[in-house]
């Protein structure tokens, strides 16, 4: 439970670098800034209660839980996946770096997920 909850955690805390790299160089009038805080409260809130789902599911171990919460990270991979490209279009090799050490940190996650549950099941 712990390996989950901590590379949930880690994640999370990439994706939240990520969002102060983004408002440290805005790309334009609509994005998020460090010139707008309240702005950038509200999304560094919704990102936390975007994390919430995994990190609640991570600290048990049910099956059907477990595939919900890969499931979920999928997603999460997918998103940092959409990283990447942009750090090429911006050229920002910070974002390249962000995007990919997520990328690499869920896919741990889902990976440690999967192979806590066919451990427990091997010694059953």
């Amino acid at each position: 439970m712990v390996k989950r909850v901590s590379m949930v955690l880690l994640t999370m805390v990439l994706a939240i670098i990520a969002l102060f790299l983004a408002a440290k160089n805005p790309t334009g009038p609509n994005t998020v800034s460090f010139d707008e805080p309240f702005i950038l409260w509200i999304s560094l809130g919704i990102l936390v209660v975007l994390f919430l789902p995994p990190l609640i599911l991570s600290f048990f171990n049910n099956l059907a839980v477990k595939i919900i919460s890969t499931i979920y990270q999928v997603f999460i991979v997918l998103t940092f996946l959409g990283l990447v490209p942009v750090g090429f279009m911006i050229p920002s090799t910070s974002v390249i770096v962000i995007g990919a050490l997520g990328t690499v940190s869920s896919i741990c996650s889902i990976i440690v997920t999967i192979l806590v549950e066919i451990k427990n099941l091997t010694f059953m």
